[in-house]
């Protein structure tokens, strides 16, 4: 299904362009989310006259994920789990749990989607975590989970 993008998504494409995608993909992603159009004539002709005022939108997020990006780029969160003696958590650190952290530490207001563990976090130590603000910027944290108590 051909769709039109109404904004730069990440390993897709940027906005105006005319894309080929899975049905599914379009009528549930991007259209639900008013990321693009469906690709007729007229959708062409409109995204055309509104493409720099899409594109100027676009900048604006892009300045503002910039800013979030210089606030808590390599920043050290810590949190704290029940683990057993071997060092392993009893579950992992999920996404939401970061954005928490980051909103509790911070007050900046990161949706859990937009997050991505290097791997998932299972165990106690340092870990990498990589936070997608934008198509073109990302951030990175370090979350040092500690334990809270040792469950015999």
């Amino acid at each position: 299904m051909k769709v039109i993008l109404l904004e730069n998504i990440k390993r897709i494409g940027s906005i105006g362009e005319v894309i080929d995608v899975k049905r599914g993909f379009a009528r549930n992603f991007l259209i639900a989310n008013k990321k693009a159009l469906y690709a007729s004539k007229e959708n062409i002709k409109e995204v055309e006259k509104i493409k720099s005022e899409l594109a100027k939108k676009d900048n604006d997020k892009k300045a503002e994920a910039q800013k979030i990006s210089d606030q808590i780029n390599n920043k050290l969160f810590s949190v704290k789990k029940l683990s057993t003696e071997n060092n392993e958590l009893y579950g992992s650190v999920k996404p939401t749990e970061i954005a928490k952290l980051i909103q509790e530490k911070d007050k900046i207001d990161i949706k859990p989607s937009m997050i991505q563990p290097v791997k998932e976090i299972k165990s106690l130590g340092k870990h990498k975590v990589k936070i997608s603000l934008h198509s073109t910027v990302d951030a990175e944290i370090m979350v040092d989970v500690k334990s809270a108590e040792t469950i015999q």
